[in-house]
């Protein structure tokens, strides 16, 4: 440990701290804690045995890193962001096994955010300042709130999020910065008995015949519905009556479409991660599907589908 800095008030009983990996004064690390490279602890930390802290990570002041806490990589955490470790906490009571909380590589939690034991953080999260987190967060997803709720999606464009493309407002394609992902405009007709929308199928817009379709309802606001990719199925969205929010990640690039007029869908071809979040009350949103369900053509977990697109 001949690289690591320790203040001369902080105290560190680990002897598993990476190189370059500073510790500030009034921090306390127990044996027992990992810490990686390259790490800073901020005064005041407590780090109890049992932690695990990746590469490149910053605890801010006056944070506790609890048993049963791990955090990945390039992880950020706010000042007095706090963890937590025991649903049912009780005085001299211990569990003999604390649930794991998980924050993925990337993540950041703001500060003063409280985060319940036995939850994921997802990689590339961000968790605002104040929020207090009841469930897992998707990776990615920007939440804030008491229950903290999703607000958007983190944009890994390197376009920046007001450059991408303007959603046409005549009939026509508009292609998305994710690999093979667009939107297409439709054609509106109204007179006196209301208003129709149709199209062809296939076509530019939708490109393949569907040979299944299900309708997604009766959302609560806080669900978030998706979160996979599929192998081989291609998938348009329409969104027929309210409105509803969707996330498309290539594993590169991202981007985020609210769906709030039935001559509006988005194609998703196989290879996407996508979700769907933010219903509003009454929300229906019809997905045309160009397989039979297939349980094995999903993509559940976010690392799997990074690795099957190379990432």
């Amino acid at each position: 440990m001949d690289d690591v800095f320790v203040h001369e008030k902080g105290l560190c009983e680990s002897e598993e701290v990476g190189p370059r990996t500073r510790i500030w004064a009034f921090a306390h690390v127990l044996a027992g804690a990992r810490i990686g490279a390259d790490c800073n602890i901020c005064d005041g930390v407590f780090v109890e045995e049992g932690v695990v802290v990746g590469d490149r990570v910053t605890v801010k002041c006056g944070v506790q890193l609890w048993k049963g806490v791990e955090l990945g990589d390039d992880v950020f955490v706010g000042p007095n962001a706090t963890f937590t470790n025991d649903p049912f906490p009780r005085s001299r009571q211990h569990l003999d096994e604390h649930p794991k909380t998980v924050v993925h590589t990337g993540a950041s939690i703001g500060a003063n955010a409280t985060i319940l034991p036995g939850l994921e953080i997802g990689r590339g999260a961000m968790v605002g300042a104040g929020a207090v987190v009841t469930r897992s967060v998707p990776p990615h997803a920007l939440v804030a709130g008491n229950p903290a709720r999703i607000r958007g999606y983190g944009e890994r464009s390197k376009r920046a999020a007001a450059e991408q493309p303007a959603i046409a407002t005549e009939p026509g394609t508009t292609p998305l910065d994710v690999r093979g992902v667009h939107v297409q405009r439709f054609a509106k007709f109204s007179d006196l008995r209301g208003a129709l929308t149709t199209g062809d199928l296939p076509s530019e817009g939708v490109p393949f015949t569907p040979n299944r379709w299900f309708l997604v309802y009766d959302v609560p606001s806080r669900e978030v519905r998706g979160e996979h990719a599929h192998r081989d199925c291609h998938q348009f969205l329409v969104c027929v009556s309210g409105r509803v929010r969707v996330a498309v990640d290539d594993g590169e690039n991202r981007a985020e479409v609210a769906l709030d007029d039935p001559t509006l869908g988005i194609y998703v071809p196989p290879g996407i991660w996508a979700s769907q979040f933010g219903y509003e009350d009454g929300t229906c949103l019809l997905v045309l599907a160009s397989h039979p369900y297939d349980p094995d053509d999903y993509v559940r977990e976010y690392e799997a589908f990074l690795a099957s697109v190379g990432r």
